[in-house]
């Protein structure tokens, strides 16, 4: 099975597993639920569930039920999406090619759609049947850290905002996407691989790689922003260049970070040779994360 084709049912099974957690629609009060549904299944690809779990088989092989706590990196990425295309940040009106959550359901509601998301990642790693309470509380920890503001996603997003209009510079910019986008891609790699039980070479070797994949992954994203169109990315395209964000284009240029979401890609790959061929998904979704158009 090619790799579009293989992630396409990984995304179901990622889906149904969101679809058990998270509560029907109709479940009181029922419009906070529409709303949290209505932004969790807009269409993402997914990738970072995807990567958990192909961490965990590269150590493993197949899990029954592992698609339950790879779910939480979802429901953290969907808040932090809804969260982010509100006014008061980046004031967005298109997310995965429909209305934003607060445009749809108003700001308020979309507030609250994102605070309880967060809260049922967590809920999700408590919960897990047939995994230790040890694997749990280091799978807890591995999210929050990752979502929080010492080098996680919130402190790569206060950066973010605060780097708007300012001198695009190298230091700058790693500050940003190392925390913003990087860490909730580490995250995951190393959350799979937790989950797996990974020994300590296993583990440093699939956090390398989820360095890597993560700089590269937000390199493209930067790109893509300039070199897309709205309808091809499903959200608004340009919107770096004029709200003046400190990106790779705007510090690099176009040609050079091309070749450095290559240069991350390659890097990437190295990581995974001491797996063989287990690795292989993992290498293949590298590829797809590197050369994707949207």
């Amino acid at each position: 099975m090619n790799i579009r084709d293989y992630l396409h049912e990984q995304q179901k099974l990622v889906d149904a597993a969101l679809g058990r957690w998270v509560p029907p629609a109709s479940t009181p009060p029922e419009n906070i639920h529409s709303a949290m549904r209505y932004s969790l299944f807009a269409g993402g690809k997914r990738i970072r569930p995807v990567l958990f779990m192909e961490a965990a088989r590269t150590i493993r092989g197949e899990i029954a039920g592992i698609e339950d706590a790879a779910c939480s990196l979802e429901l953290i990425h969907t808040y932090s999406l809804i969260h982010d295309d509100l006014p008061a940040l980046d004031n967005d009106d298109l997310r995965r090619g429909r209305p934003t959550c607060h445009k749809q359901y108003g700001e308020a509601m979309a507030i609250l759609a994102g605070d309880a998301l967060l809260t049922l990642a967590f809920q999700v790693l408590a919960q897990l049947p047939d995994v230790d309470a040890l694997r749990k509380a280091r799978l807890v920890e591995e999210l929050a850290v990752a979502s929080g503001t010492v080098g996680g996603m919130i402190g790569g997003q206060v950066n973010d905002l605060e780097g708007e209009g300012r001198e695009p510079t190298p230091v700058l910019l790693e500050s940003i996407h190392r925390a913003k986008t990087g860490a909730l891609l580490r995250a995951s790699l190393r959350m799979g691989a937790i989950y797996a039980q990974a020994d300590r070479d296993q583990l440093a070797a699939l956090t390398c790689f989820g360095e890597h994949i993560g700089l590269a992954f937000q390199i493209v994203d930067d790109l893509l922003d300039v070199e897309e169109s709205s309808a091809t990315l499903g959200k608004t395209a340009g919107k770096d260049a004029q709200q003046h964000k400190v990106t790779f284009p705007a510090v690099y240029g176009v040609a050079r970070s091309h070749e450095m979401a290559e240069e991350q890609r390659r890097r990437a790959l190295e990581t995974l040779e001491r797996f063989g061929s287990s690795g292989g998904r993992l290498r293949e979704l590298a590829d797809l994360i590197v050369h994707r158009r949207a």
